[in-house]
């Protein structure tokens, strides 16, 4: 171990909690299983602080509602429960953790026929004006793509039930790769400027993101033509947002509300990009990618940490999401890429009249 890995180690390490250092030796380390220490930290995650706080919340039906989670308040228990589990899973507990089995089977018996999950008890947008007919929206991808992304991150990527909402999933990705916003009154949904994507009419970033965070899950899935075409358009727009590194480890973290519908991704965070590039499977022969992880390289602070600019108290867990990535990337050569690189202005500026 050179002397700046054994510096970041040391400082990982150091952090109070039992998940975090668990995750670092198995994970950047490559602790094996077997390793005393490694058993030691398995055994006490569930005295992590925010474990703790999750479970004693939990309702006796699986659930969280919405005042139980940060920002979930506008959504029913289902977003809610989805939730709580991303932030479980994050800590690295899994489908064998009791409260993560009894909450994700709440989440699978409120599933739908078809796989996916009802848009009731969910914060959409509500009325669009179509041909002077108000109609909500009948189909959003997100009403799938929170809870499957959720199971998928505990280790039911591959159950039968998250597989049929997989294909539910798929069945609605655009002919261009993309997800759109969803449909109302039999068309699809208009996409704001913040949500656009350089090279696609009707996708919806948000959407687009969250339907491949659930591909990038699955043990096979990952790699599919689908998910390296969203992950290729997410790639093609330009954008380096030092301010907004970070943010959905914090949200993971549960330091930040998990709050938003459609504005959920509306900031552009290179970290869960490059997360999902090394899941996905690309690398940094893209030089998108080579780019996107200067860019993450040149923020790194003293003692080879990240320092996480609006909540401090989880650079640590951003540091160890970014040297995950960062060493796991380029593990597949196969990737090709499609879409050149461009420059992104979410509302193009209008000439003016006079």
């Amino acid at each position: 171990m050179t002397s700046a890995a054994g510096t970041w180690a040391a400082l990982l390490l150091a952090d109070p909690s039992p998940c975090l250092r668990w995750l670092v030796l198995t994970q950047l380390l490559q602790r094996p299983a077997g390793d005393s220490e490694v058993r030691e930290l398995a055994r006490l995650r569930h005295r992590d602080a925010r474990v703790a706080e999750l479970v004693q919340l939990q309702h006796a039906d699986g659930t969280w509602q919405g005042v139980d989670v940060r920002g979930a308040g506008q959504h029913g228990p289902v977003v809610a429960t989805a939730y709580a589990l991303m932030q479980l899973a994050y800590r690295g507990l899994s489908l064998q953790h009791p409260a993560v089995s009894k909450a994700a089977e709440y989440v699978f018996s409120q599933q739908l026929q078809d796989g996916s999950w009802p848009l009731e008890g969910m914060s959409w947008p509500g009325k669009v004006d179509r041909d002077r007919e108000a109609e909500g929206y009948s189909m959003i991808p997100l009403q799938t793509a929170l809870p499957l992304r959720a199971l998928a991150a505990c280790g039911y990527a591959t159950d039968s039930r998250a597989e049929r909402a997989y294909h539910w999933l798929l069945s609605k990705q655009l002919p261009d790769g993309a997800w759109p916003t969803g449909v109302a009154s039999g068309n699809l949904g208009g996409v704001g400027g913040y949500r656009r994507l350089a090279h696609s009419r009707w996708g919806c970033r948000t959407n687009t993101t969250a339907a491949l965070i659930c591909l990038a899950f699955h043990p096979k899935r990952r790699t599919s033509p689908s998910a390296r075409r969203a992950l290729d358009l997410l790639l093609g727009q330009e954008t380096r947002a030092a301010h907004a590194l970070g943010v959905e480890v914090a949200r993971l973290a549960g330091a930040e509300p998990m709050r938003g519908g459609l504005t959920y991704f509306a900031r552009f965070d290179a970290a869960l990009l490059l997360d999902l590039c090394w899941r996905v499977g690309a690398g940094p022969d893209d030089p998108r990618i080579d780019g996107l992880a200067h860019f993450v390289l040149q923020q790194r602070g003293a003692f080879g940490l990240w320092q996480h600019r609006s909540q401090p108290q989880v650079s640590r867990w951003l540091s160890f999401d970014l040297l995950r990535s960062l060493s796991r990337l380029g593990q597949s050569s196969d990737w090709i890429s499609l879409e050149p690189r461009t420059p992104f202005a979410p509302y193009p500026r209008r000439s003016k009249r006079y």
